[in-house]
């Protein structure tokens, strides 16, 4: 097929329409005219690899990693980055008008920050091959089952990427090599801990091996023999930390718990939600899907009485922790609710609402609030389809304005879509 791109969709294809049927293309972007192959066909749309780029973006670039095409953590190395972020821009506004019927008095500039070795915390495949002779680990291959054969990540940091191949045969060396399917890398700033989902426990020889290694990189190992719950440290070792200095805070997390990948963003991200919401002193603010406290301990340290309320136990108890350990423990109050079910807490009387709902969102927590109505909700979307629906509620329902928005870019080379949005009663 000889398609024109006309845009880019959240898996960082582009789109194009083929005989009035819309076609996704891996590897096109925005403005290029390609010979793209067939892959998929459905009643709706078909989906297609680029074979040949006849008409270039004047933004597309060099890939910068070895395994780009082939492991399925990047999808947009091919695209600068200022293009990525203009695009994500549109998705957004494009969502916000056709799902919502919504648009933003103010796009605000985009959060952004460095595209390269940003990612703190990476989940990735483990897999034995007898004929290769060793454990592979990686991110899936691009739309396949299969574990890339990579030895470095570039938007790991570099001490991490580091340890990719050396833990491949460290692995390989164990009577787990083929008990290990994934390998979660947490980093804090203090702290980078690797935690192997292990099927059979280990051998004394194999702690003999995870210890030597864990000591020889300065790192820490933990197995994971169950649910996330269930990780403890092989020896024992201090939680990974990570710091928002501008507000004189330190968050500890448990490895498998979690947290914002890209640290560096975060803190604009923290920033930016703490100018436009403005809690002050005597307030009383609610924090919704919570976390370990990310927005609620800065919130506290701006002098707001803060109500954080989370679905997972264990995240409140470390938010708990962290407002004791930054000495905010008088000032915020954390509950366990499950949000998506449960509305009512949004009947309560505050004076400022944040929402940090997961990707489906916050619906029955819109729909629940009634009057007296938060002057100021903040709202920090993971998808901008599910921004869009409650944005719907939020203005036409309950008469808020979406005073702004911006584009959040913690995800570089990716098609995912984080924002943040403004709305005022």
């Amino acid at each position: 097929m000889r398609l024109s791109i006309d845009a880019l969709d959240l898996e960082g294809r582009g789109v194009a329409r083929d005989e009035g049927k819309v076609c996704f293309v891996v590897g096109a972007l925005p403005g290029e005219l390609v010979d793209a192959e067939r892959l998929r066909q459905s009643k709706k749309h078909a989906t297609a690899r680029t074979v040949e780029v006849l008409k270039q973006s004047w933004q597309r670039v060099a890939p910068r990693c070895a395994y780009f095409g082939q492991c399925g953590g990047c999808a947009l190395q091919h695209f600068d980055t200022a293009g990525q972020v203009a695009a994500k821009q549109r998705v957004l506004e494009d969502n916000l008008w056709h799902i919502g019927r919504v648009r933003a008095e103010l796009i605000d500039r985009p959060i952004h920050g460095s595209p390269w070795a940003y990612r703190h915390r990476a989940r990735m495949s483990a897999h034995y091959v007898p004929s290769r002779g060793r454990v592979l680990i990686g991110f899936r291959e691009r739309a396949s089952r299969y574990v890339a054969d990579m030895r470095s990540c570039e938007v790991l940091p570099p001490a991490v990427s580091d340890l990719i191949e050396p833990l491949q045969w460290l692995l390989t060396e164990t009577s787990l090599r083929a008990q290990i399917p994934q390998v979660e890398l947490s980093c804090g700033e203090n702290l980078t801990a690797v935690v192997l989902r292990n099927l059979a426990p280990p051998t004394q020889n194999d702690v003999a091996l995870l210890t030597e290694f864990a000591a020889q990189h300065a790192i820490a190992i933990w197995l994971q023999p169950g649910e996330p719950d269930s990780a403890r440290p092989l020896r024992e070792s201090a939680l990974p930390s990570y710091r928002l200095p501008e507000f004189g805070l330190e968050f500890e997390f448990f490895p498998t718990e979690f947290t914002q990948v890209n640290f560096a963003v975060n803190r604009v991200l923290v920033r930016r939600a703490i100018a436009l919401l403005q809690p002050m002193p005597g307030e009383h603010v609610a924090d919704l899907f919570c976390g370990l406290g990310n927005f609620s301990l800065p919130m506290a340290r701006r002098g707001a009485a803060v109500v954080g309320v989370e679905g997972s136990a264990r995240l409140v108890r470390r938010a708990e922790s962290n407002a004791e350990r930054n000495g905010l423990e008088e000032q915020c109050r954390f509950t366990v609710a499950d949000l998506f079910t449960d509305g009512s807490i949004a009947a309560e009387r505050f004076d400022k609402l944040l929402l940090d709902p997961p990707r489906e969102g916050a619906v029955e927590i819109v729909k629940a609030l009634s009057a007296p109505l938060p002057r100021r909700i903040l709202y920090v979307s993971c998808n901008p389809a599910t921004l869009a629906r409650d944005a719907a509620v939020l203005v036409h329902v309950h008469g808020y304005r979406l005073r702004s928005v911006a584009v959040v870019n913690m995800f570089p080379h990716t098609g995912h879509a984080e924002s943040i949005a403004l709305f005022e009663i």
